[in-house]
């Protein structure tokens, strides 16, 4: 028999214990397959995708995912922001929608640090997780929005509004905006490395998705997220050739949606909506009560509420919303949550950039979390984002793998120093 404090026990507890922790890894990548997958569920709420927040971070805790100190920043951001939010309710505690906002916001902040930490340590088995089920999930919803559009199904008036596709969503300005990041892995991945059928054809379909949401917010955001990513993609790039392989193909693939949306402008009720919606200017953009002319007023609301309105009173007050989440950010969470939530979009768009750069075998990944944050970013100047939840998605992937970045180039700066010193000594 071994005695219990030999060292044949302890290797038998070490081992023991590192077989618990990997199928707590294995069984925590299950989650996140799942948990991501139901993401595009969203047109009920709580969904299916919340409920299973909370299993992921069970799985968590299960599998020991540590939380990185150099993550403090988004903590911090993210804690003023909700405090700056439950000071709000102070003028609207009594109202039910109020209190079910602010924990709706609380929520998706923890969501945001969530993925945060899963992914800091560039853990490639759970971003190709992650890439799988989005990507997935993407497909599905697209698939219920073509079965909407084209009246394929009964019922199909539940997966439109105004003839426009919002699919599994409430909305088609958020439909829109959640096909961007598997798209920009679809184009990433096709300017890396080889094209294949199958992922032409799952980009067309999510192409035509896109298009069929006919929301100008979700559009813009994948003009800018596409631009950004491949100029990224050029400037990372070393060598000559690739790089004009990257350009040919960035050009290829310009022809390649014009020619999709050139088809599918071939039809009539496509071609009509798409008239109507690419005009840059709407009637409700304009004039007492449009858009502008609301964001005026909450300009001035902001200035006279400090504490901010609470949720849902800039448009109580003044008959609808004022489509902006900066503005948004102030009129709800008041100056001290504002100033943090433009603090909090500003560090990470910064902290994206300087490390985008860096060649790390997680490195596509960064590029479309960053690419698809910066069109989310501007979009926001047009729509509320605050509560979508692939934004929270995309801001914890930039943070995590920022912080996988600076922890790889740390590692790799000690290593070079160790082994120098360890070549000085024996020279000595």
């Amino acid at each position: 028999m071994t005695a219990a404090g030999s060292p044949a026990a302890a290797i038998a507890v070490g081992g023991n214990s590192a077989a618990v922790t990997a199928l707590a890894e294995r069984l925590m990548n299950v989650v996140l397959f799942v948990t991501v997958l139901t993401s595009s569920i969203a047109f009920i709420e709580p969904s299916p995708h919340d409920a299973l927040m909370f299993v992921l971070a069970a799985m968590c805790v299960a599998a020991r995912v540590p939380f990185d100190r150099r993550l403090t920043p988004l903590l911090l951001l993210t804690l003023l922001w909700l405090f700056g939010g439950f000071l709000s309710l102070i003028q609207v505690g009594d109202q039910e929608k109020a209190i079910q906002y602010a924990g709706t916001s609380a929520y998706l902040g923890i969501a945001g640090l969530l993925f945060a930490c899963l992914f800091s340590d560039g853990n490639l088995p759970r971003l190709s997780t992650l890439r799988r089920a989005y990507i997935l999930a993407a497909l599905v919803a697209t698939a219920a929005g073509y079965a909407g559009f084209f009246h394929l199904v009964p019922g199909y008036d539940f997966l439109l509004e105004s003839d426009r596709v919002r699919a599994t969503f409430k909305d088609p300005n958020v439909y829109g905006p959640f096909l961007v990041f598997p798209l920009l892995l679809l184009v990433i991945d096709m300017l890396r490395r080889r094209a294949s059928v199958v992922g032409f054809a799952v980009l067309a379909a999510l192409l035509g998705g896109l298009l069929l949401s006919f929301s100008r917010g979700a559009w813009l955001h994948f003009a800018v997220s596409a631009a950004v990513a491949f100029m990224v993609l050029l400037a990372v790039t070393p060598d000559a050739r690739l790089r004009a392989r990257i350009a040919l193909f960035g050009v290829i693939a310009v022809i390649a949606v014009a020619a999709l949306v050139g088809a599918m402008l071939s039809i009539d009720s496509i071609h009509d909506m798409f008239i109507e919606r690419a005009k840059a200017i709407q009637p409700y953009d304009v004039g007492p009560g449009g858009r502008f002319w609301l964001q005026q007023l909450a300009l001035n609301a902001i200035l006279d509420n400090p504490n901010g309105m609470g949720p849902f009173e800039f448009a109580r007050v003044f008959g609808l919303q004022q489509h902006n989440v900066y503005l948004q950010a102030f009129l709800v969470y008041g100056w001290l949550g504002g100033a943090a939530y433009l603090t909090l979009i500003a560090v990470t768009l910064a902290v994206g950039l300087c490390t985008v750069r860096m060649p790390t075998a997680w490195q596509p990944y960064l590029i479309a979390a960053y690419a698809t944050f910066v069109g989310e970013a501007v979009e926001g100047m047009i729509v509320d984002t605050d509560h979508w939840r692939h934004f929270f998605l995309m801001l914890g992937l930039v943070w995590g793998l920022t912080v996988a970045n600076i922890n790889f180039r740390r590692r790799h700066a000690w290593s070079a120093d160790g082994w120098q010193a360890q070549s000085r000594d024996a020279l000595i």
